[in-house]
């Protein structure tokens, strides 16, 4: 009965034991499966253990590692950092966590982040070992570096950065914002209205942050709210996607643009100064023009009043009616000479560049007649044909003068001295469905191919006596009225082209042959 109970309490110890050796090797089959490195440690750091993941992590075979001290493969500074510690850490409180260098079999070293557990014998407190899961945290502190690296980018640069939640709620600002919006170092607790203008607002809710949502960033100009006034800037809107970020976050770059913003106004009105010089200029070449249109209707208006004396004296008591005919000519000259003297005084004022639609024709026509003594005293024809049906074009009629002017002045030049030229042709074409090109060509000696790319440059000239910024103050004021100035390619029959590119009226689409 004694050996039966015996072989019955075998049989049970047995499979004890098996299930003791089935659970010991499962674990051992997880600590040799597992990508962390699982290792056991005596008291002073030497390995006793290694798992298979040493091979991968740091090029070690396990057994290579066994009687080794881990101390001796930290990176000084880390060990530095880790026996300067309170012992109590390590060996009383019995778990600990540490981020560090090892040494891997290259020489190089790789980032550990290791969680350690001290084993003691229950009844002596003996430290018996110390068992340590480590894993390569290395992706992990290089990305931290450079979001570090980021941040501290971020808070020193001088443009305004803004991180704004769905909520229209700012809950991260830099240095350089929380200066200008005038908000506390702790904490940017500030709105999107608070930041940027009215109209900025409206344009931020109703197209950028839409575009933002759509396509993921955006960029322009708007205004943002600065302590002494609104603050032009460029921005950079950018949705958060990355993982981790929160729907409807986005960031907001921007850049101050004061100075920018300055040097273009400054810019401006050099040229319109510039501008104005050559149309005072202008019109010192156009004296005798303008002495010759004064001339004419003060010339009628003396011969209609001396007609009119001549008729007092011969029947002094005749009918005042008689005296209609001259009195109604002398009013129509004064017209005449004001509206002249008008168009003068408009031509030579100084101001910007104002396009609306306007007849083609009319604005032609008033530079041609500014030009026409001219051509008459010099013996060259003056051509121009526009056809009827041309659409209105989008200009300033007095820059476009100026620019037909100096164009016009231009090829009468080219022309004065040069053998067989007779005549200087202005046409017009619709080239485009809203666009409109006039062309003055003469019959010069044309433009040298090495002057032709720098024909435009401000103070380059063909004539010793010119200033050189007539064309490119006339290329300047095209582009300003949203058109274009260029010299055709020479086609062989001699002379120069230039063409000049003006935007149609929208609502004037009108088709026509080209001349």
């Amino acid at each position: 009965m004694k050996s039966d109970d015996m072989q019955r309490r075998l049989a049970a110890l047995e499979a004890k034991n098996r299930e003791l050796r089935r659970e010991r090797d499962h674990y051992r089959w997880l600590a040799e499966s597992s990508t962390d490195l699982i290792s056991r440690h005596a008291r002073d750091g030497t390995f006793l253990y290694a798992s298979e993941a040493a091979r991968d992590l740091l090029g070690y075979a396990p057994e290579e590692l066994i009687g080794v001290s881990a101390y001796d493969l930290f990176h000084p500074a880390d060990l530095a950092d880790l026996l300067n510690k309170s012992p109590r850490v390590y060996y009383h409180d019995g778990f600990y966590q540490q981020t560090y260098r090892f040494r891997a079999r290259g020489g190089h070293y790789v980032w550990f982040e290791t969680t350690s557990r001290t084993r003691r014998d229950p009844a002596t407190g003996e430290l018996l070992d110390i068992l340590c899961v480590s894993r390569d945290v290395g992706r992990r502190i290089q990305a931290e570096a450079n979001r570090e690296r980021l941040a501290r980018v971020v808070e020193s640069t001088t443009d305004y950065v803004l991180f704004m939640d769905d909520d229209e709620r700012l809950f991260d600002a830099n240095e350089a914002a929380r200066r200008l919006l005038g908000l506390p170092r702790s904490e940017a607790s500030a709105r999107l209205a608070d930041a940027y203008t009215a109209g900025s607002l409206a344009e931020l809710r109703d197209l950028v942050l839409p575009a933002v949502a759509r396509y993921g960033s955006w960029s322009g100009e708007l205004e943002m709210r600065g302590q002494e006034g609104p603050v032009p800037v460029l921005s950079v809107v950018t949705a958060h996607r990355e993982p981790g970020s929160e729907p409807g976050h986005v960031s907001l770059l921007n850049r101050d643009i004061r100075l920018r913003k300055a040097a273009e106004a400054q810019a401006r009105r050099h040229q319109e100064q510039i501008a104005h010089a050559n149309r005072l200029a202008t019109t010192g070449e156009l004296a005798s023009n303008i002495a010759h249109e004064l001339n004419q209707p003060l010339g009628a208006i003396a011969n209609y009043a001396s007609g009119a004396l001549l008729k007092l004296d011969a029947a002094p008591d005749q009918p005042a009616e008689a005296l209609r005919l001259p009195l109604e000519r002398i009013r129509d000259q004064v017209d005449r000479l004001a509206e002249r003297l008008r168009h003068i005084r408009t031509f030579v004022r100084k101001g910007q560049t104002r396009p609306r639609p306007q007849e083609l024709l009319a604005v032609v026509d008033a530079a041609c007649r500014l030009c026409e003594w001219q051509f008459q005293q010099a013996g060259i024809a003056l051509e121009h044909d526009l056809p009827e049906a041309l659409p209105r074009v989008v200009v300033d009629p007095v820059a476009l003068e100026q620019v037909l002017v100096n164009l016009l002045l231009n090829a009468l030049e080219a022309s004065r001295e040069h053998p067989g030229a007779e005549r200087v042709r202005l046409r017009a074409r619709q080239s485009g469905r809203r666009e409109v090109t006039l062309t003055v060509s003469d019959q010069g000696p044309g433009v040298p191919a090495e002057e032709a790319e720098r024909i435009f440059a401000p103070f380059h000239s063909g004539r010793p006596e010119g200033l050189g910024m007539g064309l490119a103050i006339s290329h300047s004021l095209m582009e300003a009225m949203g058109g274009s100035l260029r010299l055709l390619p020479a086609d062989g029959s001699g002379g120069a082209t230039f063409a000049a590119t003006l935007l149609a009226e929208p609502s004037a689409m009108v088709s026509t042959r080209h001349p």
